[in-house]
């Protein structure tokens, strides 16, 4: 296998078993053959000699051609044996139904699965609660407490948690659950879609209104306008990518079993719509190591897609379940979702530029090959070992066709997957063409360059350190004084037109069962015109989900296109140490009660003529410690304050700051102490608290504060998803999440 130096560092960090130590105690190819071996064993159910499957399992696997999803490279062959990535878990309209899917998400999460969720079928906010004549909080506040837990919850000791939470278009609470992660930090555990109908896109068509439903009675609450909520979906997507849309009627137009449910949510990056308690196992082959001359060797794809189809068939009857109803659904309908990666490396090979009608062609052409071989490896399994258990009045047997695998197709991330086969992820293109590296290790830094490129440089004698340097600079190739046409065929994700990556994702999902994980990416100066284009386009073209995001958009992306020392120019020293305005003697002001989970917290704040001239907070009759901790918090904000510091940047200083007492207030989460005074800062400074009236002038509403930029000595490498908390290097967000191609870290929600 040749491994990239990041892909040794991913290898050793993430996927090679250690001992007690933490020392790794595995080569690369031991993992491989551990993998290859754990699978081939369900090959005994069948009378095969699982040795002889062994190896061509390790063989498609060392040579990079077929990756499993991470699951299966982590835990096959180990105790905890936990090889699926996605999950759907039903949320109940009831206390038991939801925290019954809380303690299923723990599970989940904890044997390295990402969740999703409807909360579609939980009673509005307001809506009334029979059993204690109390009235709901609807569907928001119960994301919050999965958000809380899935923070608690550190997957398999490596892999993070991640939720997809959906609410549909047509229940009340949809203006909330919209606007949900319009502040930054809430629900950073959740992706969030809004499932739309073709009764609302044609509601939006005509500029009409459509119908709002409560789904405890079934019954219309009220009318709004569906160009009104459709706006707000894509001011929420034009602020942070959220929320992205899932195109519910299309999803179940292509349900293979509408006999045993409806499908009503996703995995966490949206590829793999699910029933209830269903699961899939993913896997991905590298279509850059097919590239031969100027075509595809479709002989050696086709043996491959039939050995993989084979291998993700193997999993489902290895795999250790978290919970029996997982078990019973997973193998009633044996989905499978094989995919590719390596897309946009494969289109550098050919020479074929990304965003052109020939990249569409060809893209179709090989999906539908794909498709149609998986399909019939899958049939030629129902022969040897029987069709899946709910055939029986599936799509398939009103085909009269006898296949073993409901699905068998899915296009999903492949963030460090692709990392270990060294190639593009997904059907993305790249995100940047060089970076500079940064080991924390060692404290080594090198530049790595994606080797396409770099042997394209050297066949025209153009390579150089001083050319890679200045293409890590940006990532892209666009505006250096290089070859034209080299130019056309190198671009990045932020060089390509968003209506590209809209048809791009469009041509692969004509041929794939399941869905395809896609983020559409936009230039930061998109307008929401821009998001509302790529959207209507998705729907058009028949896409079953649409991400966008617009860079920089988010505010934990600290690093900018711009050079460092283009934003170093904004940044002004004082002249000298800044001295805080005296406390005056008389000040006025208010305390409020917040709820955390160390008990009642009381933050006073007092204001002079200025602004706020203090902050004092008391954790209830607490003592010692935590008596100091709280008033050190209250001092340096008062101090801060009086100093004319702007209260958005404490603020972002304290909140989401985490302690292990969660505790909850008014159904919003509050993580620690710290946090606690932060969101009671933030409310009064928006005026929510302010039924009293005073005199005093001088505090501006938290929108008038100016932009805070951060900037960091990593500024150095165009970025789409920020910095990296382990490692420190470039983010790129894609498909739902953010991924480290340094260290593996990744990200969703």
């Amino acid at each position: 296998m040749k491994l990239s130096r990041t892909a040794e560092v991913v290898l050793k960090k993430r996927y090679l078993l250690k001992n007690e130590k933490g020392e790794v105690i595995e080569t690369p190819e031991e993992m491989v053959w551990r993998v290859a071996r754990a699978i081939a064993k369900a090959e005994e159910n069948y009378g095969n000699n699982p040795d002889d499957w062994a190896k061509k399992f390790f063989k498609i696997m060392w040579n990079q051609e077929f990756m499993p999803n991470s699951p299966t490279l982590m835990n096959a062959g180990t105790p905890l044996g936990q090889l699926s990535a996605c999950f759907v878990l039903p949320v109940e309209d009831s206390i038991d139904g939801i925290f019954k899917a809380l303690w299923d998400m723990a599970k989940v999460q904890k044997s390295g699965g990402g969740t999703g969720f409807s909360f579609s079928r939980l009673r509005p906010k307001g809506d009334i609660v029979k059993s204690t004549m109390g009235v709901a909080s609807g569907p928001v506040s119960f994301m919050k407490i999965f958000d809380a837990a899935t923070e608690q919850i550190k997957q398999g000791g490596r892999r993070r948690g991640a939720n997809m939470g959906i609410l549909r278009c047509d229940h009340p609470d949809i203006e909330e659950f919209i606007k949900a992660k319009w502040e930054e930090g809430v629900l950073r555990n959740f992706n969030i879609s809004v499932a739309v109908t073709d009764r609302f896109m044609e509601a939006l068509k005509r500029d009409e209104d459509y119908e709002l439903i409560n789904p405890r009675t079934g019954e219309v609450v009220k009318k709004v306008s569906a160009k009104r909520i459709f706006n707000l979906i894509v001011e929420g997507a034009w602020r942070n990518g959220e929320p992205g849309l899932v195109f519910i009627d299309e999803v179940n137009r292509h349900n293979p079993t509408p006999h045993v449910g409806i499908i009503e949510a996703t995995n966490p990056c949206g590829e793999q719509p699910l029933l209830p308690y269903e699961s899939c196992n993913l896997g991905s082959i590298n279509l850059a190591k097919f590239v031969k001359g100027k075509d595809f060797d479709w002989d050696t794809l086709r043996e491959v897609v039939w050995i993989s189809v084979r291998f993700l068939d193997d999993v489902i009857d290895v795999n250790c379940y978290p919970i029996p109803e997982i078990e019973k659904m997973t193998k009633a309908n044996r989905k499978i979702g094989l995919g590719v990666m390596g897309w946009a490396d494969a289109l550098f090979l050919l020479e074929i530029p990304y965003d052109s009608v020939e990249a569409l062609q060809l893209a179709e052409k090989v999906m539908n090959f794909i498709q149609e071989e998986s399909h019939k490896a899958s049939q030629a399994l129902a022969e040897e070992r029987g069709v899946f258990p709910n055939w029986k009045g599936s799509v398939w047997e009103k085909r009269g066709i006898k296949i073993r695998n409901a699905t068998t197709t899915t296009i999903a991330p492949t963030g460090t997957i692709s990392i270990i086969s060294n190639c593009s992820s997904g059907i993305e293109p790249v995100f940047a063409l060089a970076y500079r590296r940064e080991n924390i290790l060692d404290g080594e830094s090198f530049f790595e360059i994606n080797y396409i490129f770099e042997e394209a440089l050297k066949r025209r004698s153009l390579y150089s350190e001083e050319i890679v340097a200045k293409v890590a600079e940006s990532g892209s190739i666009q505006k250096l004084e290089l070859p034209e046409d080299l130019k056309k065929v190198f671009k990045c994700a932020l060089d390509i037109d968003p209506e590209w990556h809209v048809r791009m994702q469009a041509a692969f999902q004509k041929y794939t069962d399941n869905a395809v994980s896609k983020t559409i990416n936009l230039p930061n100066s998109a307008t929401k015109k821009d998001v509302e284009k790529a959207f209507l386009l998705a729907y058009e073209l028949k896409c079953k989900g649409i991400t966008v995001y617009r860079d920089g958009s988010r505010e934990e992306q600290v690093l900018k296109i711009k050079k460092v020392e283009e934003e170093k120019k904004k940044l002004v020293k004082p002249s000298k140490y800044i001295e805080p305005r005296p406390r005056p003697r008389v000040t006025k002001g208010v305390t409020i009660e917040t709820k955390t989970g160390c008990g009642s917290l009381y933050v006073t704040i007092n204001e002079d003529n200025e602004g706020i001239a203090e902050v004092f907070v008391q954790l209830g009759k607490s003592g010692g410690c935590a008596a100091s901790q709280t008033e050190a918090i209250g001092r340096l904000l008062s101090i801060s304050l009086r100093s004319w510091i702007n209260p958005e940047v404490l603020i972002k200083q304290l909140k989401n700051i985490r302690c292990p007492s969660i505790g909850f207030d008014s159904g919003e989460v509050i993580t620690s102490c710290a946090d606690g005074v932060a969101k009671v800062l933030e409310k009064y400074l928006k005026g929510e608290y302010r039924k009293i009236k005073f005199e005093v002038e001088g505090i501006k509403p938290l929108t008038e504060f100016t932009e805070v930029s951060e900037v960091t000595e990593k500024s150095r490498t165009k970025s789409i998803g920020g910095v990296c908390p382990e490692c420190g290097n470039v983010l790129e967000y894609g498909e739902g999440c953010a991924t480290c191609k340094f260290c593996g870290f990744t990200k969703c929600g």
